[in-house]
């Protein structure tokens, strides 16, 4: 009995030193000086130093954005590169304090890996890259196909529910480091690469001959990309979401880092609140109150760091789609902002 008594104490201990451990995340950034992203490291267009190191991509900007929304400066950030197999790990261990690493939200990872993810930064679906020299058009066509996949994604268990479904055999290549099975890939270890459709045209933008290869039609998946942060920290995840979503709000305002600082000027109740010309939003998130206006005019609205990170006119060439604003079509919607 004391033996139960004394596990039940220790149980409740455990419980709410991690209730206090979670909580803490928004005064542990603060105190630190800066904030700890975790980010892919290797992926073109979402998280990867370009040739003189510095870091470019949609994830990164998501992370710049969550500093300048802290400490009013984009660049107190601290990047650290995960694989898809260390990345949840680093979340929950305090390693990191926010995960900004193209991660899609599933049920699981919210309930059993204990983690809550903020505003989607990307919609995608799974699909498959090939040589065009297998002369294939559709992914019916790959029964027996060798596949390389990355472990511990969403990816490989739903490749291995498709060709199930669809009575195909295939041969997996799994491979944990990302840059060592797109190697792996284009030196012809195996005939397809599958992963998210964005990851894919990161992957062939940076291929020997990008031209050499083709993303089939097929998308076989949901996969809504978002910021993760450890489940019970409600303050943390607030800022997180809505540093997202002011990217997002930005655009459908009208707001760039282009025009915000004229903006300051509208006589728009919606554009004076969410610039802090109206206080009370910086308050209730526990920041500055223009902290929306710094995401903004240190890092851009949503559409300012698509096009630069992933659109038409980088090498991955991705149009906007699902994620275009949803007055044109797309699914990137804010709640109001008041």
């Amino acid at each position: 009995m004391k033996l139960l008594k004394v596990c039940a104490v220790l149980g409740i201990l455990v419980a709410l030193s991690g209730t206090a451990y979670a909580g803490q995340t928004f005064d542990n950034v603060k105190a630190k000086g800066f904030v700890q992203v975790g980010v892919n490291g290797d992926l073109f267009g979402f998280g990867k130093p370009d040739e003189k190191g510095v870091w470019r991509g949609l994830d990164v900007d998501t992370g710049r954005a969550i500093a300048a929304a802290v400490f009013g400066d984009a660049n107190k950030i601290k990047f650290i590169p995960l694989t898809a197999v260390q990345r949840f790990t680093a979340l929950q261990s305090g390693e990191i304090d926010v995960l900004c690493r193209n991660a899609t939200l599933t049920l699981g990872r919210e309930t059993e890996l204990g983690l809550d993810f903020a505003q989607v930064n990307y919609y995608d679906g799974q699909g498959f890259l090939v040589s065009k020299k297998l002369k294939v058009k559709n992914a019916k066509e790959l029964d027996g196909a060798t596949v390389c996949v990355l472990p511990g994604t969403t990816t490989e268990l739903n490749v291995a529910d498709y060709f199930r479904m669809n009575k195909m055999k295939m041969k997996p290549v799994v491979i944990e480091n990302a840059a060592e099975l797109y190697k792996a890939f284009f030196a012809g270890r195996c005939d397809v690469l599958t992963s998210d459709a964005s990851q894919l045209a990161g992957a062939r933008a940076v291929a020997p001959k990008p031209d050499d290869y083709m993303i089939l039609p097929d998308i076989i998946s949901k996969e809504p990309l978002a910021p993760a942060v450890r489940h019970g920290d409600n303050q943390w995840k607030d800022i997180v979401n809505f540093s997202v979503l002011a990217m997002i709000e930005a655009e459908d305002l009208g707001i760039s880092s282009r025009n915000v600082d004229e903006m300051l000027k509208s006589t728009n109740p919606a554009v004076q609140r969410f610039l802090g010309v109206t206080p009370g939003n910086g308050k209730a998130l526990g920041l500055d109150e223009k902290w929306a206006y710094r995401i903004v005019k240190h890092v851009g609205n949503y559409g300012e760091i698509f096009e630069r990170s992933v659109g038409r006119n980088t090498p991955l060439k991705l149009e906007r789609g699902l994620n275009a604003l949803w007055k044109n079509g797309g699914l990137m919607y804010s709640p109001p902002f008041r």
